[in-house]
């Protein structure tokens, strides 16, 4: 297995951690997952049912992708089960030894039907031995992996992915997706913020991709920061727009795939005053706080189709368990995500205004007289 290290769009190493915990979207998987497994999702005047559960969201950025295959049970009205007590059990969710399990790859040229490329990857386990206690058995949780990269769509070629996972009965489930991927970037590279209240906004352009249905923009202000006569340390200030469909972007006229995301110029140092709070600043008096601008980065999600649907109809009760699923002979769901990100200009504007701001961000001059943060 892979070191779990990928690299962003400016070339920074970062760990590539089990993306349940680092994505909105996979903390609503992650949530109705959870939820599925309570006493109302529960049917109990059903014959005994054994009923397998995917989850799966391939990732073209991630060195390793990871799927969960499980199984659910229903039981009788006569011999009810408690969900709390079985989902404690390993052997209860987990089928027993390891699954054939295997995706195969389809590619298809312009508007043509998809086609086998002959490609099969077939998917190993691994068991992880840091999920915190909860609803599910802990702290090892038992996931099937590849390490094998995705093709998405380029040149006129289109890819899906076919999932396939045969069953101790010697049933087949299956599920098939598409792949996010290369298309969506971040086009702006300058973002604009004014400390006085305004009602204006300004705006940022980015790329869609044909096969994302579901967008997130994030913005990160990243600063250093020092108490006292401390070190400076790295923070950050982060806020999102929103999962939103691209339909609810404008489109740029005379472009095929190129949006428009309009923010509120006051959101940084509105975002600021909240993250800083009541924090003692920087005076002439008293150097109790020092803080220096570090990098702006926007970052976009994305995720598929099957994606969009499957959350769609968690709405808004997201504490229950959504009807929809493209798992064939199960239950579940089986799609894909992407995310990008890009470190962006901040304007003159906005440097000049966090530094007359009584925050402690401290400037310099260089020799030609540009303004410098200090180091």
């Amino acid at each position: 297995m892979k070191n779990g290290k990928r690299r962003t769009e400016n070339g920074k190493w970062r760990t590539n951690q089990f993306s349940v915990l680092r994505f909105p979207f996979y903390v609503l998987l992650l949530s109705l997952l959870v939820c599925s497994c309570s006493k109302p999702q529960i049917n109990l005047f059903a014959d005994y049912k054994e009923i397998p559960v995917v989850y799966g969201m391939l990732d073209v950025n991630a060195d390793t992708n990871f799927i969960k295959i499980t199984r659910a049970f229903s039981s009788t009205n006569e011999d009810p089960i408690d969900p709390y007590e079985v989902a404690l059990i390993y052997d209860s969710s987990n089928y027993p030894g390891k699954l054939n399990a295997y995706i195969e790859e389809l590619k298809r040229r312009h508007d043509g039907p998809f086609q086998p490329t002959g490609r099969r990857i077939v998917l190993d386990t691994i068991t992880i031995h840091n999920k915190e206690a909860g609803p599910f058995y802990s702290p090892h949780q038992l996931l099937y992996y590849t390490t094998e990269q995705f093709n998405t769509a380029h040149d006129g070629l289109s890819y899906r992915y076919r999932l396939n996972v045969i069953i101790p009965n010697g049933d087949t489930v299956t599920a098939e997706t598409s792949v996010v991927g290369g298309e969506i970037s971040v086009v702006s590279s300058k973002v604009t913020f004014q400390s006085e209240p305004t009602t204006n906004n300004a705006n940022i352009l980015f790329s869609s991709s044909e096969e994302a249905s579901l967008y997130e923009i994030v913005m990160h202000f990243h600063y250093l920061e020092r108490h006292d006569d401390g070190p400076m340390m790295p923070k950050e200030v982060s806020w999102s727009y929103g999962i939103k469909r691209l339909t609810e972007y404008e489109k740029v006229a005379g472009t095929e795939n190129v949006y428009r995301l309009y923010y509120d110029m006051n959101s940084l140092f509105t975002n600021m005053r909240y993250a800083i709070g009541n924090d003692t600043v920087w005076n002439t008096n008293h150097f109790n706080v020092v803080r220096a601008i570090g990098d702006f980065v926007i970052s976009i999600s994305a995720a598929g189709a099957d994606f969009a649907h499957y959350y769609l109809s968690a709405q808004p009760a997201i504490t229950l368990a959504p009807e929809y699923s493209n798992v064939n002979g199960g239950w579940g769901l089986f799609s894909s995500r992407y995310e990008v990100s890009k470190t962006v200009e901040m304007s003159y504007r906005t440097q000049y205004d966090l530094f007359c701001e009584p925050w402690g961000f401290l400037e310099q001059k260089t020799e030609n007289g540009k303004r410098k943060t200090e180091d």
